[in-house]
């Protein structure tokens, strides 16, 4: 199992959630006041970690989210070509390929140690 579940009440900016499946940093969350009738709702604006598209959600406080587990690791580059960079993990050894973003371009070089996003079978890199 890739995540866990926790309530809308319990998230906070900046950790994370699955919406639509997606692995998801959130931006802000805003609640409402509870009307006559109903319950307070929480609307949250996050941005995959994949994919980089913004969604929002609006559920109840009391609403069970998934929540992803996120792992970050470090790996050391390997080689690299225009669009996909090799990497090597610094704990399992294990190596495998991941596309060169272009904003990583002129920062990444063999040799080089870089920090990676693993969540729900996909992995990114983040940090040079």
């Amino acid at each position: 199992m890739a995540w866990t579940t926790a309530e809308v009440r319990e998230l906070k900016e900046g950790r994370y959630l699955l919406v639509d499946e997606e692995p998801c940093r959130i931006l802000s969350i805003q609640t409402s006041k509870p009307g006559k009738h109903g319950e307070a709702k929480a609307r949250i604006d996050a941005v995959g970690l994949f994919d980089g598209s913004k969604r929002s959600v609006v559920y109840p406080v009391k609403h069970k989210v998934q929540v992803p587990m996120i792992g970050k690791h470090q790996a050391q580059v390997l080689s690299m070509s225009d669009v996909e960079v090799q990497l090597m993990d610094l704990e399992s050894y294990e190596t495998f390929s991941l596309p060169l973003e272009a904003e990583l371009k002129g920062q990444i070089s063999p040799g080089t140690e870089v920090q990676y996003l693993d969540a729900m079978g996909k992995r990114r890199i983040t940090r040079a």
